[in-house]
């Protein structure tokens, strides 16, 4: 069985993951617990696509823990050299948006993500996309015509 749906499954998270060894360590955790639960399992190949997607997902978090880390620590850097601290940061603009709204414009605008991709990652449809980033533009519009009404 390893050797006729490995392969397999290992290509198919190489697809999702766009690194080789990302995808083995995928695909050799998902064949590790599913023997771990040999016994208890009723189809196999179907636990092995489903904790292999669960793995993906967690891998995406990850990295996506690393980008947003990586850009607040070279955004912090930036907002010190700021002088006018009236003036709006984008940072601070997105992170004030709804976390329902936040996740797709930091996905799309600052991971540079496709709309495809924003919508697998978060579980959504592309369409749900479209209008939460139509949302979030809209709000932050708002934002700083607010803020550039009070500043002027």
């Amino acid at each position: 069985m390893f050797r006729s749906l490995y392969p397999r499954l290992a290509g198919w998270c190489r697809r999702l993951v766009d690194d080789d060894g990302t995808a083995h360590e995928i695909a050799a955790e998902a064949f590790t617990r599913l023997w771990a639960r040999w016994t208890k399992v009723d189809e196999p190949t179907g636990f092995l696509y489903v904790t292999a997607a669960n793995l993906v997902r967690d891998h995406w978090r990850k990295m996506e823990r690393e980008r947003r880390a990586l850009r607040f620590a070279g955004r912090r850097e930036s907002e010190r050299q700021t002088v006018d601290g009236d003036d709006p940061s984008v940072r601070l603009l997105v992170t004030s948006l709804p976390e329902r709204l936040r996740d797709p414009v930091l996905l799309y605008y600052f991971a540079d993500l496709p709309v495809r991709e924003v919508a697998a990652r978060l579980g959504r449809s592309e369409g749900t996309v479209k209008s939460d980033l139509h949302t979030a533009r809209e709000l932050l519009r708002a934002t700083l015509g607010e803020s550039h009404d009070r500043i002027g």
